[in-house]
Order: structure tokens, then sequence, then C-alpha cells
């Protein structure tokens, strides 16, 4: 009886009279859920990162002290970049300083990375203590090195004196010569602590077993770190690459209170020059053309670490 009721039914078209079941809307209900877990991290990019952005490209367009005066200017402040050599000098001072605090950081971080890998007594405790300069503040970290470098009381040259290594005190940061090394020691200490715990959560993912099947085959050490630690590293290597390349290629706090990009020249990377053409000459349309460039190397750079570390070249 119940079976021909159906029939009946289904022949009049009458299908959507049949309720329909819990489960589907209880389904509806959990795929819109996802999108209200979101919305709250949505709108807070927008807000502070893509809405700024825009905004920067669109003041590069224009001649502006960003109160009363708005001149369109069409793609000048992007010729009279291009046509001005010292801005070309300040992206090449830039990129030394990134290759040469990149290098560090994973020359450094990599190495005590497998150091704090091996099952070692107290291992933990020295983990803890290598991820301090990562924690401390970067206006702390270039406060401390100033006054380590400072040439009358600073803690270098008393040291160095009374090794009678040096006659008398040295300016480390007033110098044009050891101020732009000098720097990049800082920021080298300063990044350290990221790179190494990141190839040490790499390390603690590749699985034990390849290790010791490469060590039945009679692979020496360097074998193993070609063909089994690289490879298990890609990944965190790419990502960490990209961040620490970004990050430091726009650094600005500690190069600024250490130096404000002198002495001349000599650490006036790119980031100090945007900040002198906003904040020192109000000159805010050239200023946000500079960061519009500083972004697309940017981004120029992580695709070509992109292309560069692709797993079948490897």
């Amino acid at each position: 009886m119940k079976l021909s009721s159906l029939s009946n039914q289904i022949n009049k078209g009458g299908l959507g009279n049949v309720k329909k079941s819990p489960f589907s809307r209880q389904f509806k209900k959990d795929a819109f859920s996802g999108y209200w877990f979101t919305l709250p991290a949505a709108i807070t990019l927008l807000v502070l990162v893509t809405y700024p952005l825009l905004y920067g490209a669109y003041i590069s367009f224009f001649d502006t002290n960003l109160i009363n005066k708005w001149d369109f200017v069409g793609l000048k402040n992007y010729t009279d970049i291009f046509s001005n050599w010292s801005f070309i000098n300040r992206i090449l001072v830039t990129l030394l300083f990134s290759l040469l605090v990149i290098v560090g950081h994973f020359v450094i971080g990599t190495g005590l990375a497998m150091v704090l890998n091996m099952k070692l007594k107290g291992i933990v405790f020295f983990r803890a203590v290598l991820i301090i300069p990562w924690l401390l503040p970067e206006v702390v970290v270039a406060l401390l090195w100033k006054w380590l470098f400072n040439p009358i009381y600073g803690l270098f040259n008393a040291v160095l004196m009374d090794l009678n290594l040096i006659t008398e005190p040295i300016t480390w940061l007033g110098n044009k010569y050891t101020a732009f090394f000098a720097v990049v020691l800082v920021c080298i200490w300063k990044g350290f602590p990221l790179v190494m715990m990141m190839m040490l959560a790499g390390l603690q993912s590749i699985s034990t077993e390849q290790f010791e099947a490469a060590q039945i085959d009679g692979a020496n050490k360097w074998q193993v770190f070609r063909y089994i630690t690289i490879p298990g590293l890609l990944p965190v290597l790419l990502v960490t690459l990209i961040l620490d390349t970004v990050w430091w290629f726009k650094h600005f706090t500690i190069i600024w209170i250490l130096t404000a990009g002198g002495p001349g020249n000599a650490t006036n990377v790119v980031s100090i020059d945007i900040f002198k053409q906003a904040f020192e000459y109000f000159e805010f349309g050239s200023a946000s053309a500079m960061a519009v460039i500083v972004f697309f190397v940017c981004f120029l750079i992580g695709f070509f670490y992109r292309r560069m570390l692709r797993d079948d070249d490897l």
C-alpha cells in the first residue's frame, strides 16, 4: 500500500513534497561553517595586507603629501627612480647585505641543527639557549651590539686592547670599511636561530630508516647528506629560504639603530632609503614607488628559489 502511494506521488510529480533528510541539511550547514571560521582571517588579511598594498601602489602614481596635495604624475616616480643610479646602488647594497646574512644564517643554523639533532646529554638546554637571539626584540639587540661596538667604552675594543691586538680604539660603526660587516654580523646573530629551528624540525621529520638503510649500503657521510638529508629538507629549506630572504631584504630596524644608513652610504639599504624619502623628504609618492619595486624584487626572488629548488633537480 505504501509502495503504490509513493508510485502515485512520483507519477504526479509529487517528489517536491517528500521531506528532505536531516542529514542533507546538516551537510549544508557544515559546508558553510568552514567559510564562517575563515571569515575573520580573510577580513584581517584584506584590512592589514591587501588594502595597504593597493593603497601604496595607488600613491606611487601621485606627487602627494597625503593631506592636501594630490598631483597625478603617472609613471614619473618610477622613471625617476630607474634613471637615478643611487637607487640602483641601494638595491645592490641590499642584495649584498641579504646574501651575506642569509649565507651566515644557513651555514650556522644548519650546522647547529645537525648538532642539536644528535642524541647528546643536555641537548634540550642548548636548544633553549641558542634560540634566545631570535626571541629578543630587534631594538634590544641593536642597542646591545651598539654598546659592544662603542669606540670609547665598548667591550670589543677593551678586550682587543687588553690582548695588545690593537693600539687604539676602532670606530666599528663609524668606519665605512667596518660598519657594513658589523651590521651583517649583528643580523646573522639575530636571525640564525630561526633557520636552526626550521632545519632541526626538517631533520627530525626524516625517517631514521633511510639513514640506517644508507649505512647498510655503505654510503659515506657526504652521500647520506647529499641523497637523503638535502632531499628530505627540501620543502623546509625552500620555505625558510624565501622567508629569510624577504625578511632581511626589507629589514630596517637594526640597521637604522646601529648606523642610520651611514657612514656615508655604506649601510644605506633600500628600506632606509624608502624611510628617508617618506619621513625626511616627505616624498610619499616616490617612497611608495620604491616600495612597490621592492615588492616585485622579493616576488622575483621567491619565484627564482622555487624554480631553482624543484624536487626533480635533486
